[in-house]
């Protein structure tokens, strides 16, 4: 019986992270799919499953490439100017737009980790994501980012710049580690005395 029970729990520990993957992958592209659909295509009178991600995907591409292109920056500026006026709006589009840009555009934010000391004896990986806060009227700061464990927030301090010490390992490493709560192996860990 408790080689039986032993099994299970290796079968287990094998399946769940593949069957949550394949779960959360299929639950975004079948939402996807289905919101698209039904707004693109309602009018058609029999279902075509996979239209919509793939109208999708060619949309996003399509708007890539007009994006890229230089005559289209006086539209993308007035629209984002217009954007700007609007008071509720304005901080829900800059905000993704700015967590959008940090993580895939070319400023990417999360490219600095860093080991915080919170209180002796206990320290925290981060990522640094602005050092220089003079904007706010702070000068003895950095703002560091700390991620929340199986979660996609987290909390942003600001901290004694002494207390805080980058690392020389691959920012999706530490993402990796922060988010599993530690259980992911980094290899080749080197911490690099912050000058």
């Amino acid at each position: 019986m408790r080689t039986i029970a032993n099994y299970f729990l290796y079968g287990l520990i094998f399946i769940f992270p593949l069957f949550a993957t394949f779960y959360v992958i299929v639950f975004l592209v079948n939402w996807v799919d289905d919101t698209l659909y039904s707004i693109l295509f309602g009018w058609v009178p029999f279902d075509l499953p996979g239209l919509g991600i793939i109208t999708a995907f060619f949309i996003i591409v399509i708007l890539g490439f007009f994006v890229t292109r230089a005559f289209t920056n006086p539209v993308i500026k007035y629209f984002e100017r217009l954007v700007e006026k609007t008071p509720f709006v304005k901080i829900i589009y800059t905000s993704f737009k700015d967590l959008t840009e940090s993580l895939l555009g070319e400023k990417k934010r999360f490219n600095r980790p860093a080991r915080v000391k919170l209180t002796e004896g206990v320290e925290r990986i981060g990522f640094i994501t602005e050092e220089n806060l003079s904007t706010f009227g702070i000068d003895d700061r950095v703002a560091v980012y700390f991620p929340h464990s199986y979660n996609f927030s987290g909390n942003l301090f600001l901290i004694d710049p002494d207390r805080v010490t980058p690392l020389n390992i691959d920012p999706s490493d530490a993402l990796k580690f922060a988010i599993s709560a530690g259980v992911t192996q980094v290899s080749k860990v080197k911490e690099k005395a912050k000058k």
